[in-house]
């Protein structure tokens, strides 16, 4: 194993350090102390052409907006709150809004734009980064201060996992997430629509026209939201369902998953031969194909369009604050918050 650090820009005075993780089969892992974010995955095709499969920027000046959140840790809680305001232990706090009077993805300056702390971690069989960081009580609207830890490894394996922890001094909800934009062809050469889409979930949440959950949960049988045995991304665009229509043409919806760290979610690309295969604690995955992405974004030399890459957000179900019969998303006072996300890279024969 071996990690590369390297200064990549300054922001505040504060520099911004890449941090590229790689194994002995050529598996490379790139992330910031800047939103945690994922800036490539390098994995080969069947024929050993090692490629990006994550959409990043070229350089670091768009990322310090980051409007698509491309890469980046989400939190305290990912995903959108209704009326950005929620109600804990008989008292109603108030969120800052930032979509159409809601709050998304953690506010204004979530996680997503933060500079962590970092350290290197190291030994024979994976290597990765710890980065940490200690969100004040009344940030972005929250009660209680949260220290969180977020840690990225690679293995021999090819297997890069997310493990989150966090504790908080007050009760809190808590819900995070990576928000990385998977792309199997490689270097964004083809969009997503050919790509193969599993889930273990007989369950999906139903959206409002603000793309936040009703709090009716659907049986997805016979629908476009059946990827039990597998579906193009195309197929469920071409479908017409009024939810895949509601979203923009695609999905943009949390699942509910049945199944946890069994080979629960799996994105295949056949031209590439790549396979992606998510396991989780989480109790769900919301799942986006970039229905909104901006168009013309250089991206490495690639434009942004729809549909360029696709999101497998493993989380809480989003919202959760307003629906009691949802997992709580609430973590209590000296309480331990943790969640391992594990992404297995690898060829079909």
């Amino acid at each position: 194993m071996k990690i590369i650090e390297k200064n990549w820009a300054e922001l505040s005075e504060r520099p911004i350090v890449a941090f590229t993780i790689i194994n002995d089969n050529g598996v490379e892992v790139t992330c910031l102390n800047y939103g945690c974010i994922i800036t490539k995955l390098i994995a080969p095709d069947r024929h050993g052409n090692y490629e990006n499969i994550v959409l990043s920027f070229d350089d670091f000046t768009p990322y310090i907006k980051n409007e698509p959140y491309f890469g980046a840790v989400i939190g305290r809680i990912a995903g959108r709150v209704h009326q950005a305001s929620f109600e804990l232990n008989g008292t109603t706090y108030a969120l800052h809004k930032n979509e159409n009077g809601n709050h998304l993805h953690g506010g204004i300056n979530g996680f997503h734009r933060v500079i962590w702390d970092a350290k290197v971690i190291e030994a024979d069989h994976e290597a990765g980064v710890q980065f940490s960081y200690t969100s004040p009580d009344g940030e972005e609207g929250y009660p209680g201060q949260v220290h969180v830890q977020v840690t990225y490894t690679l293995n021999h394996a090819n297997e890069w996992s997310i493990a989150y922890r966090a504790v908080a001094d007050q009760d809190t909800p808590l819900s995070l997430t990576n928000h990385t934009y998977f792309n199997l062809s490689g270097n964004g050469k083809r969009d997503i629509l050919d790509h193969m889409l599993m889930i273990q979930s007989s369950r999906v949440l139903e959206l409002n026209e603000e793309l936040i959950p009703t709090g009716r949960v659907l049986d997805v049988t016979g629908t476009p939201f059946d990827l039990r045995q597998g579906k193009s991304i195309r197929e469920a665009v071409a479908s017409g369902h009024p939810q895949i229509e509601l979203v923009g043409g695609g999905y943009d919806h949390p699942f509910w998953l049945d199944r946890h760290h069994d080979n629960e979610i799996v994105l295949y690309d056949r031209e590439s031969g790549r396979v992606l295969t998510v396991e989780t604690d989480e109790v769900g995955v919301v799942v986006y194909t970039s229905n909104q992405l901006p168009e013309g974004v250089d991206l490495g030399g690639v434009p942004s369009r729809k549909y360029l890459g696709i999101c497998l957000e493993t989380q809480g179900l989003p919202d959760a604050v307003h629906h009691p019969h949802f997992p709580s998303p609430i973590l209590r006072a000296g309480d331990t918050y943790s969640s391992v996300t594990k992404y297995k890279i690898g060829v079909a024969d």
